[in-house]
């Protein structure tokens, strides 16, 4: 899947615009804030990016779509994810306005928006492009071991849960690494991975039988032209719904490394549809020992790092939380977004060269 392209986005993340309920839509201004006119949402209108996140600068956050179009935008992003990916009825009118002023239309949606009758025809008609960016390509493999073969060093990022952090600790890793001189490929297995760095699959998409295949077939482009191969982790092994997911990209890239992500004040598995958090969070030991185990028959790995999300801890609580983290697993830790992603990089180039 291919998306590159030079739009300027108006974000609609109407009624969910916050630092942990927009993954998309902050992403997408953290990584490439040049190219975002605007944030629809009417419960902050008035506001800056930087009012409600704390990063992002002066792009304005707007509550009336029609003003929205107006900012210079040539493309629309659905910046949020509805309960269960599913095309809100409010929205047709938004999107079907946009289709109108000739803007195409970016989603990551579970509902394909180019297949839904009335707007995959007006933007057919119109002659405009609509990206599902979850619509997984024809033809994927059975994986069969290929990606433990290749020579780039491989590492993945795995999580105690959801949105903890997995996609932006491989982006941030990825440009420290390319700094340092080093030839280094983010594959991207999500849809907000997918906006930002223009290629990928979103495996949560794909049939379950070929989850391995698709993360197998991106480790072998990526290796193409790339040393290291940084491969964006989904969801969790002790998640109740999207373990399937996270097992099938782990046994499909055959990673070398693995770096855990969590958010050092989440204690339980974050809301689950609704319902009151059940599944308690095992302790960071713990976890290493899961993935690892969970790896080891289709190829042994060991994780070398551990990613920790502060964003809602003073910067004391977060060093300390850092420091207990690293003390607990005997392996470098940080938070690569608030403090420095060296610890992480240094261990993925000692891992890297050793095994050479």
């Amino acid at each position: 899947m291919v998306a590159r392209s030079n739009h300027r986005f108006l974000i609609i993340a109407d009624g969910q615009f916050e630092p942990m309920t927009s993954k998309t839509a902050n992403c997408c201004i953290r990584y490439m804030p040049e190219r975002v006119v605007g944030v629809f949402d009417r419960g902050h209108a008035g506001k800056t990016v930087q009012d409600v996140l704390g990063f992002g600068g002066t792009i304005p956050v707007v509550g009336d779509f029609e003003r929205g179009l107006g900012l210079g935008a040539t493309a629309v992003l659905i910046g949020i994810a509805p309960m269960g990916g599913r095309l809100p009825a409010e929205w047709r009118g938004w999107l079907r306005r946009a289709i109108e002023h000739g803007l195409e239309i970016w989603s990551g949606l579970h509902t394909f928006i180019g297949d839904d009758p009335e707007l995959g025809r007006l933007a057919r008609e119109r002659g405009v492009r609509i990206f599902d960016a979850r619509k997984p390509p024809a033809n994927l493999p059975v994986a069969d071991g290929l990606a433990a073969e290749v020579d780039a060093y491989v590492v993945h990022t795995v999580g105690s849960d959801c949105n903890v952090g997995k996609m932006t600790a491989q982006v941030e890793l990825r440009n420290a690494l390319i700094k340092r001189g080093h030839r280094t490929r983010f594959v991207a297995t999500g849809q907000t991975g997918i906006f930002i760095e223009g290629w990928g699959i979103a495996v949560d998409a794909v049939v379950a039988d070929f989850i391995a295949g698709a993360s197998e077939w991106l480790v072998l482009e990526a290796a193409k032209d790339a040393d290291i191969i940084l491969v964006e982790g989904q969801g969790s092994l002790i998640h109740p719904g999207y373990s399937g997911v996270t097992l099938g990209l782990l046994h499909g890239s055959c990673p070398d490394a693995l770096i855990l992500c969590h958010q050092a004040t989440r204690d339980y598995i974050g809301d689950y549809h609704g319902r009151e958090p059940w599944v308690k969070i095992p302790t960071l030991p713990d976890l290493v020992e899961i993935y690892e185990r969970a790896a080891a028959p289709v190829h042994p790995t060991k994780v070398i790092g551990i990613c920790l999300n502060t964003f809602d801890m003073s910067e004391a609580q977060a060093r300390e939380a850092v420091a207990r983290a690293a003390e607990a697993t005997g392996l470098p830790a940080t938070d690569p977004v608030r403090f420095d992603s060296a610890p992480l990089v240094d261990a993925i180039v000692r891992e890297a060269l050793a095994t050479k």
